[in-house]
């Protein structure tokens, strides 16, 4: 939770390809101080069976950039993989390059102090959106 000298995350994943929440993805969370400041891991979390990290860990004070880096490629493997492989159209089966075009996706933003930043990734195999939510 965000107070007057901090800003606190939160985050979810939406796989817009099947229509339901990633579960198991792997996130984790880094800060830093300012644009020439070193990251600093602070730690991580896996999405739940809604998609959501609920348990990231507070940002220090005097953070201005935020790191979220999602393992979006052992999720692909492991769960969509199995989807595709019943669909006889699905990407899995027709296209013949890497199985997982994004093996990560990394997303870092700015942040001010009081404020709460809930950060959304809507992913698919070929692509992904995020935005600031509520």
């Amino acid at each position: 939770m965000s107070t007057s000298t901090t800003a606190s995350v939160s985050t979810h994943i939406l796989d817009t390809s099947i229509g339901r929440p990633a579960q198991g993805v792997a996130v984790r969370l880094s800060a830093r101080t300012g644009p020439g400041a070193h990251w600093q891991a602070l730690g991580g979390s896996v999405t739940d069976a809604d998609g959501r990290c609920k348990d990231l860990p507070a940002l220090p004070e005097g953070t201005t950039h935020v790191r979220l880096d999602f393992a979006v490629e052992a999720y692909f493997e492991n769960v969509v993989k199995k989807q595709a492989d019943a669909q006889q159209d699905a990407p899995a089966n027709r296209d013949s390059g890497a199985g997982v075009f994004f093996p990560e996706v990394a997303i870092t933003f700015a942040v001010v102090p009081g404020e709460h930043y809930h950060v959304p990734l809507l992913l698919n195999p070929f692509g992904y959106s995020v935005y600031r939510g509520s």
